[in-house]
């Protein structure tokens, strides 16, 4: 079940990165309400799947699922991969 909230925080997490842009510093209601949701929604629900996995491996995905969520070309994608792969085989 953690996983599912960890889910959902990291989708509310993209919601309101998304949002940010609309809301034109919460000026206009319309944009502004549902990001102002997100936020909160996506740290509780972050903090409830914190109680069962283990911080990193929570925080990796949440933020994970907010990049690919908020990014705006696949390509930007395959050169975060690239940049993982490439720490990962540089590395002493």
């Amino acid at each position: 079940m953690a996983w599912v909230y960890l889910t959902l925080a990291g989708l509310f997490e993209t919601g309101w990165a998304i949002g940010l842009k609309y809301s034109e510093g919460f000026t206009p209601l319309a944009p502004s309400a549902p990001t102002a949701v997100s936020m909160p929604a996506s740290v509780l629900l972050l903090g409830i799947a914190l109680k069962t996995l283990p911080v990193e491996t929570g925080y990796a995905a949440w933020t994970g699922i907010d990049t690919v969520g908020t990014a705006i070309r696949p390509g930007s994608i395959g050169l975060i991969v690239l940049g993982i792969l490439g720490l990962k085989f540089a590395a002493p």
